[in-house]
């Protein structure tokens, strides 16, 4: 009995969860095939971690942070491998005010090393604190800090060379 109301739990918490784990891992790689991975990834470690981390709190954070360091891990290694799932990935998103700024931006994000990516989804996208970012990453908190202003000055380097680089092909 206890085993089925753990399966329904976690069940329930993964679809609850899954679109949202996936925007975010889209956001930190850049493709969607890979987010769905990913995801499919950062949902299996949780299961084998349910019974502990639904006891401990807070499972949201808990999933987030295994999807980003799942990321980073397989970022080092090189690459990711291809794992079959079920079915396609839902490709619908909510729908932009300026759609042509949106695709800037993501074509930005994917320009940031994979650190940067991950600190500047996690603190402006996730909408995390530093200490939740520095947890982790495993990293100081100070470091987040410099991360983040590092990474927003890049990205926004990055932008204006795309601005720039529009509005030449435009005229």
């Amino acid at each position: 009995m206890r085993e089925a109301v753990r399966e329904r739990e976690f069940r329930e918490f993964a679809e609850a969860r899954q679109a949202q784990l996936r925007r975010s891992a889209y956001l930190l790689c850049g493709d969607w095939h890979q987010a769905q991975d990913l995801t499919q990834t950062a949902l299996m470690k949780l299961y084998a971690a349910w019974s502990r981390v639904r006891r401990d709190g807070n499972v949201d954070a808990y999933a987030r942070t295994i999807l980003t360091r799942t990321f980073i891990d397989q970022q080092r290694k090189g690459g990711w491998r291809e794992e079959p799932v079920s079915e396609p990935p839902d490709l619908t998103s909510t729908v932009s005010a300026t759609p042509e700024l949106r695709l800037m931006m993501q074509e930005a994000l994917m320009e940031l090393s994979p650190r940067y990516r991950a600190v500047l989804v996690l603190r402006f996208w996730e909408d995390w604190t530093v200490e939740q970012t520095a947890q982790a990453l495993r990293v100081s908190p100070g470091t987040v800090k410099s991360q983040s202003a590092r990474g927003l000055a890049r990205l926004r380097a990055i932008v204006e060379d795309l601005t720039g680089e529009r509005e030449r092909t435009a005229r």
